[in-house]
């Protein structure tokens, strides 16, 4: 048996005072004469022996009582598992999780209201001169601190659902860098949640051996849900009244079949699609949505599922623009291109705008979804600094070389792009012997492929280089397998190279029927717009078309009646905002400069949350080997199983109810005896 405060034992000295009363009774006895004290002598005998019976019990009964009463204060107890640290101030970290799975309902309402409760149990179960931190799947600044038992039980009541979702790892590093500050007492630390299997990580937690760690599981009630975590756009450019074709991909996160979940989408309000599907067990599915009638402008877009009773995952939101006009950037060496001019002139959609490779703004060229080079005898090493940059970021890039190429130039803008670059020239008839009908470009040019198609004739070409490194997605090629004209993958970009420039002693290329329509579907598959979609508490940084900001005209996201100003940098060809955990609510936002809407961001919850699956004991044990408990928070108080985790078996009660059993005794001696 230990002490919590063992000084209190000094108090047993107090003993001595009811033992100096027995001892030494100062009463003065009277003097009574009789006449006859033979009877007299004997009564006085015999109430002689019974009162020192009497009056030793009551001392035994005063001593006992007393020294109980001493053990209570000094707090025996019997030592538990984590009681190496009894008697000294305790800092408690007590993490309670805030994300989504936990609006799950059970017995006792939801796991949130649940987990509050059991916060303050293991709170209450500690000494009122204890610390203790608060910490949320949030991470909030504010909970980076000690607080009185009081000030954590109202930082408790504030806490609200949070679209955050941390792994396990994150929490207890997170709670443990807070407790490394106070090395003075002992350390525990709490962690309730559901623990859904999108907590753990692939190596078990790591954390400090001296820190007690404790995990309470909530038990939630096990339901099917299913979420659409994902959509893509078939077109890259958008078109007013052109048909489009979204893909949605939906996820069935229950072991049972969803049959004939009901879909809607709509846009700008307005209903564009419906749909009803049926989902295999743990399993994805991808479907297509088509739609059209969309005016020029931003388009704020929202699919809805009817998937009771999970309910935070059944909206969707993305956001896209359709462009009234697609600007494309040609860049020559002095003297324009006139089958280029011509092709883009054809159709009112595309805006191209001319410049000499001298006269190019480099900080515009993010605003070019597509940049077409041509005619340029040497190409500085400016503007190949400047189109990688381009490239990487997403933008498309085409080279038709000059009929004088420098192509050491050539080489210096394609080779770190992972392109091919022209070697060298050769001459001779021939002829495009294959075209690649795989490749995107040629999709849905083609109504039906004659079986000896008209194809460019060549006279003369530069010969490709082969060793790129990099996977190339031949469009046009020649007898021999050799590369006429040629796709590559570079960064988020595209790279497209001609073998041959755009002259008629070249090739028949460009007065060719083919021509325009490869030009259009290069240009209608380019683009770097913004991502359709964000995830909240993923996606810290957010890259947009450059803005010019100032003081007065900052950068605004706005939804609603809710106003939020982002930390924003400007970097070459863009703009960065960074969004932090400023956003809490899902949805679509302005970005808005003044009183002009720059861009539509549209943000979705972290889909992790959507698998409502959860760890066991054992699968928690392996997770944190360091564990020192695992609590099932569904079964009674958690109050009594922290205390004689932390202090073991506590008899101070115990010692409260045999002073007050001899206090009685006492009196009943006094009473009746």
């Amino acid at each position: 048996m230990h002490f919590l405060y063992p000084a209190f034992l000094f108090a047993l000295l107090t003993l001595a005072i009811p033992v100096i009363i027995h001892l030494f009774n100062f009463r003065r006895y009277q003097k009574v004469y009789f006449s006859n004290v033979q009877f007299l002598k004997d009564v006085q005998e015999q109430q002689s022996h019974r009162r020192n019976l009497k009056e030793r019990l009551i001392l035994a009964s005063r001593l006992l009582a007393l020294a109980f009463l001493v053990f209570a204060f000094a707090r025996p107890y019997l030592p538990g598992k984590n009681a190496a640290n009894a008697g000294k101030l305790q800092a408690v970290s007590i993490f309670v999780d805030n994300s989504y799975s936990m609006q799950t309902l059970n017995r006792e309402g939801t796991l949130l209201d649940e987990a509050k409760r059991r916060a303050k149990e293991i709170a209450s179960a500690y000494n009122i001169n204890d610390s203790f931190q608060l910490l949320t799947q949030d991470f909030e600044g504010k909970h980076q601190r000690l607080l009185s038992r009081d000030e954590f039980n109202d930082a408790v009541d504030a806490v609200k659902i949070s679209p955050q979702s941390r792994s396990l790892q994150q929490i207890i590093s997170r709670q443990q860098g807070l407790l490394d500050m106070h090395r003075g007492g002992g350390r525990s630390v709490y962690v309730i949640s559901d623990f859904q299997k999108n907590m753990q990580g692939t190596l078990s937690v790591k954390a400090d051996t001296e820190l007690k760690i404790s995990l309470v599981q909530l038990k939630a009630n096990i339901l099917p849900n299913v979420a659409v975590d994902s959509v893509a756009l078939l077109s890259a450019i958008h078109r007013p009244g052109e048909s489009e074709k979204l893909v949605v991909r939906l996820h069935n996160y229950a072991d049972k079949p969803a049959e004939k979940i009901p879909l809607k989408l709509s846009i700008n309000g307005e209903q564009k699609a419906l749909g009803s599907y049926t989902v295999k067990a743990r399993a994805q599915q991808y479907d297509t949505l088509t739609f059209s009638g969309l005016k020029a402008g931003w388009q704020r877009a929202e699919i809805t599922l009817q998937d009771n009773p999970v309910t935070f995952d059944n909206q969707f939101y993305f956001s896209f623009n359709v462009k009234q006009q697609m600007p494309i950037l040609l860049v020559d060496g002095g003297i324009a291109n006139s089958y280029l001019k011509a092709v883009f002139a054809s159709d009112p959609f595309f805006a191209a705008n001319r410049v000499t490779d001298g006269n190019v703004d480099y900080a515009a060229l993010n605003t070019y979804p597509l940049i077409i080079l041509s005619d340029i005898n040497a190409i500085s090493t400016g503007l190949s600094q400047q189109l990688k940059a381009y490239v990487s970021k997403g933008g498309t890039l085409a080279v038709f070389p000059s009929a004088d190429a420098d192509l050491n130039s050539y080489r210096s803008l394609l080779q770190p792009m992972n392109a091919a670059y022209p070697e060298k020239l050769s001459t001779g008839d021939t002829k495009v012997s294959t075209l690649n009908l795989q490749n995107q470009i040629f999709k849905n040019i083609f109504e039906g492929f004659p079986q000896n198609p008209d194809l460019p004739v060549v006279k003369k070409y530069y010969q490709l280089s082969s060793s790129t490194g990099n996977r190339a997605e031949n469009l046009m090629t020649l007898p021999g397998g050799k590369a006429f004209w040629t796709g590559y993958a570079s960064g988020r970009g595209k790279v497209y190279v001609s073998a041959a420039p755009l002259a008629d002693d070249f090739s028949n290329l460009p007065r060719h029927a083919l021509f325009v329509p490869v030009m259009f579907r290069i240009a209608l598959l380019s683009g770097h717009d913004q991502p359709l979609f964000y995830t909240l508490g993923r996606d810290k940084g957010i890259e947009t078309l450059p803005v010019k900001t100032n003081e007065k005209q900052l950068l605004k996201l706005v939804k609603g009646t809710q106003s939020i100003i982002p930390d924003t940098r400007q970097q070459e060809g863009s703009t960065l905002i960074y969004v932090a955990d400023q956003l809490h609510e899902t949805g679509t936002y302005d970005l808005k400069k003044a009183d002009s809407t720059v861009a539509v961001l549209a943000f979705n919850d972290n889909r992790s949350e959507s698998d409502l699956s959860y760890l066991n004991n054992t699968e928690l044990a392996k997770l944190v080997p360091g564990a020192s408990e695992i609590m099932e928070g569904g079964k009674g108080s958690l109050k009594g199983n922290v205390t004689d985790a932390n202090f073991g078996l506590q008899l101070w009660k115990l010692c409260i109810i045999l002073a007050l059993i001899f206090l009685g005794a006492e009196i009943l001696l006094i009473r009746f005896y």
